[in-house]
């Protein structure tokens, strides 16, 4: 036995693998962020904090959405969030209602594009 090592020793000291969501304490998935980032070309490279920075920021919101549905569910005597409380949550909030405005995304487009020579 004198020069092998024995597997248990190795191995019982091997913690089990947490998820990067696990890790930075989120429910929303890192991985599949950090996929869809890579799939969709949106820069040639990309840091290793930048999906986790996302998937934060989108639980929040959302979390944030949901917590205004269901006051204005439980204000309305509903048990269940539906669609149009959600609509009502967004609208009611000045900062959402700014965010999801239709007409947001026109205002980017109307700036004057840089020449590139």
């Amino acid at each position: 036995m004198s020069g092998k090592r024995s597997c248990h020793s190795s191995c019982r000291y091997r913690r089990s693998p947490l998820t990067r969501s696990a890790r930075a304490e989120l429910q929303f998935p890192v991985s599949r962020v950090d996929c869809l980032l890579r799939e969709g070309n949106y820069a040639q490279c990309l840091s290793l904090s930048t999906p986790i920075f996302l998937a934060g920021i989108l639980e929040y919101v959302t979390a944030n959405i949901l917590e205004l549905a269901g006051i204005e569910a439980y204000n309305h005597g509903r048990i269940r969030i539906t669609p149009e409380h959600v609509e009502r949550a967004v609208d009611s909030d000045p900062q959402l209602s700014l965010l999801f405005h239709a007409d947001a995304n026109d205002e980017v487009d109307k700036m004057p594009q840089s020449k590139k020579n």
